[in-house]
């Protein structure tokens, strides 16, 4: 999977969270103190510089009065999967016989 940074689907979410903070009528300092984070995280955020985990994401999701899944189930759409898919190595299962000095039996 080719990484999300930059995608369309990323500039969607920042979209979306620049745009449920504007409807929340807050500024980034009014929803960067509901967070206990500095402004400068929230700026980063909606600037792209700098990425949420999952749990920042529904933290962030909350302090807007929003409803992560909401936010998710509208971001959805926009998230595309490769064209063909990653074709993986064969793996080989490797059986060790265990020798009489490891306590196994000998077979003859």
């Amino acid at each position: 999977m080719r990484k999300s940074l930059r995608s369309p689907a990323h500039d969607q979410l920042l979209t979306l969270l620049r745009d449920a903070r504007e409807r929340a009528g807050l500024t980034q300092a009014e929803l960067a103190q509901r967070l206990g984070r500095p402004q400068s995280f929230v700026a980063k955020v909606e600037g792209g510089e700098r990425r949420l985990d999952l749990i920042e994401f529904i933290a962030l999701a909350k302090a807007l009065d929003a409803r992560p899944a909401d936010i998710v189930r509208t971001l959805e759409p926009t998230v595309a999967l490769p064209d063909r898919p990653v074709r993986r190595g064969r793996r080989r299962l490797i059986v060790r016989r265990r020798s009489p000095a490891d306590g196994g039996t000998s077979s003859r």
